[in-house]
């Protein structure tokens, strides 16, 4: 699709309104001077209500049946899929097929295949299509990145994470079906930084999971450790749960030092490097930014400048095929080997985008946090 010449703001309907998209990609649009909310979609009348009168701008509310009728109404340049992650693949190619570009949350889908037909349908019609990693933006961790890639801890050998959070009955996040589990939902982070990190794709993975028996995990695992082999014999490990304490870290370990981030992967607040390089130690604190704003102006702006946007879906793809990979790993007690289709192009400081972050913590209208708080 040819730059949208003399477009000042690329319109935006945010599909889903559930705790995500209420508690931070409705606010980032105040921070996010190219692009426009105008539509909000959801099967929730009061939602619909509350958030359009809540939110300046909004001309129009749609419900899922009513889906097609926005995607043909000339109203949005764009939508933001904010949908459990078994409607991401429909709703997309749907979006594609009516000409309107599509900024997807993470994960991209379920299966590889509906990652693959997302990708063709966007492909198809010429349109954007970018998955919503915001720490593709994040300065704290796309300066990591630029350690790895200085090699000031020397050469990356040892990737270490823990990624957790008590998850309440009745989560979304806790229903198979629908996409949930701890792979998915939160085991993901993990899998994209250290590929990000060691700037390179697993070629072999294993993973194990455990159950402390409670109801809330009858269809997903309380838990799952993950190792990734990488080329140069580097390995990865991570733990990710949604039964313990809220905790978000990692650490890289090279020949000559480490780097340990400390929140690795939180939407809000500080973010902590702590480095060590031939045993001296060094701090810095990154301050907060809104993550979300930051996707929307890069998004906007590439179908503006009618540029490709970087992660595109490829990476949501690479990302959905490494888990189910490591499901597959779980079910057989093997180790499985990987070929992904290599990376040529990873993220750099000079993709940091700051903007400033939400002040005010938004109400929830029928929605809670995966924590169980309203």
């Amino acid at each position: 699709m040819p730059a949208q010449k003399g477009k000042q703001n690329i319109r935006y309907a945010v599909v889903g309104l559930g705790w995500f998209a209420q508690a931070a990609a409705l606010p980032a649009f105040a921070h996010a001077e190219n692009s426009e909310l105008v539509a909000l979609v959801s099967d929730d009348p009061s939602k619909l209500a509350e958030l359009s009168q809540k939110y300046p701008g909004m001309k129009c509310t749609f419900s899922y049946e009513e889906y097609d009728d926005l995607l043909s109404s000339g109203l949005i340049d764009a939508v933001y899929i904010a949908l459990p992650n078994h409607l991401h693949c429909d709703y997309t190619v749907r979006a594609a097929s009516a000409g309107i570009h599509i900024l997807c949350k993470k994960p991209m889908a379920v299966t590889v295949s509906e990652c693959e037909a997302m990708i063709k349908a966007a492909e198809k019609n010429h349109l954007k299509l970018r998955i919503a990693y915001r720490l593709h933006f994040e300065a704290a961790n796309l300066q990591a990145a630029e350690v790895m890639r200085s090699h000031q801890i020397g050469e990356p050998r040892i990737f270490n994470s823990l990624f957790t959070q008590q998850t309440t009955a009745g989560n979304i996040r806790l229903e198979k079906e629908k996409g949930g589990g701890t792979l998915d939902d939160i085991g993901i982070y993990c899998i994209n930084a250290v590929r990000s990190l060691f700037q390179a794709e697993p070629i072999a993975v294993f993973a194990t999971s455990a159950n402390n028996g409670e109801e809330r995990f009858q269809e997903v695992a309380e838990m799952t450790t993950a190792i990734l082999r990488f080329p140069g014999n580097r390995l990865a490990s991570f733990t990710y749960s949604f039964g313990a304490a809220k905790v978000s870290t990692y650490q890289v370990v090279g020949t000559k030092g480490d780097l340990r981030v400390d929140p690795a992967y939180s939407t809000q607040g500080e973010i902590k490097h702590v480095l060590t390089i031939d045993g001296k130690t060094q701090e810095h604190t990154f301050e907060p930014h809104d993550q979300i704003a930051a996707e929307f102006v890069y998004f906007s702006n590439c179908i503006l400048q009618n540029h490709n946007p970087k992660p595109s879906g490829k990476e949501g793809l690479i990302d959905v095929q490494i888990i189910r990979a490591l499901e597959q790993s779980i079910a057989t007690g093997s180790f499985v080997q990987i070929e992904s289709p290599e990376r040529h192009q990873r993220p750099t400081a000079e993709q940091t985008i700051d903007r400033s972050p939400v002040q005010e913590k938004a109400a929830l209208i029928h929605a809670t946090d995966p924590s169980g708080k309203a």
